[in-house]
């Protein structure tokens, strides 16, 4: 019965995801002493509901990854090199190029959209990846990587781009400041938390009942853990956010817009150049996922602390996962299209 009713939900996702966006938005603007409640369970930036949804949305995939062969990664170095500079340098140009196009006439909401470029996503990826049946080695890698620079480089990038980039193609500089703690503090709880969760309970139920008991006992009772809370979280985040979609629909699309293009090229660029450089369909759909979404946890929590709450940055930072999820719903649909057209073999 449990086997019938994840496939189920599985063949329907999709349509599942979009009316889960449907009852958000809905409770946002018709019950506005719900999304008032969810919005007070807040601590500094971090909406605790929103939080825990992509915990244990994260968990079960995390506990697939044999974090014993990570190592593998490295058995095609061509893949992780094109992996970082299509992510770390190509991408955040193109966000940047976006931004100065599409939103040149309201310097908020460019800088906001800017920001969210320049960190690639560490918690969602690992989600679509599964969705569309991608390598859990590499992507668990590829997030472990970008999570590290993160905190390593996110704030040199912004000074690059808000005050060395925006003078020289004619705009202001922006003024930008951001501690190291909390970049690390965001990597942590959206990463940090739910890796360790998935390495101890390898660790744990391997050593008690055995590797075969953990693959065909436990993975499948908390695989559908990740669907339930993806639906959950959706929920939470457009109704914190569904007065706000339903009354400046327009700024939305302004926003929405640049964000479409670059989740498209990013993706598509990735998947058509991996799959020249040898990647097979599953590694490709590591790459492409990863290079294609952004931390927006992490550009909300920079926006809300540099610029204040009610800025232009911030709700451009609000409205990229809302964005995101439908868009990159539909790059997993893209991603099984384009393995029966460019995979054939597999």
């Amino acid at each position: 019965m449990k086997a019938k009713r994840l496939g189920f939900l599985d063949q329907f996702l999709t349509l599942w995801i979009f009316l889960a966006m449907a009852v958000g938005v809905s409770i946002g603007y018709f019950v506005p002493k719900a999304s008032t409640f969810m919005d007070k369970m807040t601590y500094n930036t971090t909406n605790i509901p929103l939080a825990i949804g992509l915990i244990i949305m994260m968990y079960p995939p995390l506990v697939k990854v044999d974090f014993t062969k990570l190592h593998s990664i490295l058995n095609k170095p061509k893949l992780p090199a094109l992996s970082f500079f299509i992510t770390w340098v190509f991408g955040p140009f193109l966000m940047f190029l976006l931004a100065i196009t599409f939103l040149n006439d309201n310097p908020e909401y460019m800088s906001g959209l800017i920001i969210i470029g320049l960190a690639p996503c560490i918690a969602m990826v690992v989600v679509w990846n599964e969705l569309a049946h991608g390598n859990r080695e590499l992507v668990a890698g590829l997030v472990g990587i970008n999570s590290l620079l993160q905190v390593l480089v996110f704030s040199a990038y912004a000074y690059l781009y808000l005050k060395i980039m925006l003078p020289i193609f004619g705009f202001e500089s922006q003024v930008f400041e951001i501690a190291f703690s909390n970049v690390a503090l965001t990597v942590g709880i959206y990463l940090g938390i739910p890796f360790l969760m998935a390495v101890l309970t390898r660790l744990i139920v391997v050593k008690t009942k055995g590797l075969d008991w953990l693959n065909r006992k436990f993975i499948p009772v908390i695989s559908p853990f990740t669907l339930f809370t993806l639906l959950f979280t959706i929920v939470v985040m457009f109704s914190l956010k569904g007065n706000l979609l339903v009354s400046i629909p327009r700024d939305v699309i302004k926003v929405a817009i640049p964000l479409v293009i670059f989740f498209a090229i990013m993706f598509l660029l990735m998947f058509l150049l991996a799959k020249k450089s040898g990647a097979n369909y599953a590694e490709n759909v590591a790459l492409s996922f990863t290079a294609s979404g952004n931390n927006f946890e992490l550009a909300i929590a920079v926006s809300i602390g540099v610029f204040g709450i009610n800025s232009g940055q911030a709700f451009v930072g609000v409205i990229g996962p809302l964005v995101e999820v439908p868009a990159l719903i539909l790059m997993v649909k893209l991603a099984f299209w384009l393995k029966n057209r460019l995979y054939l073999s597999e």
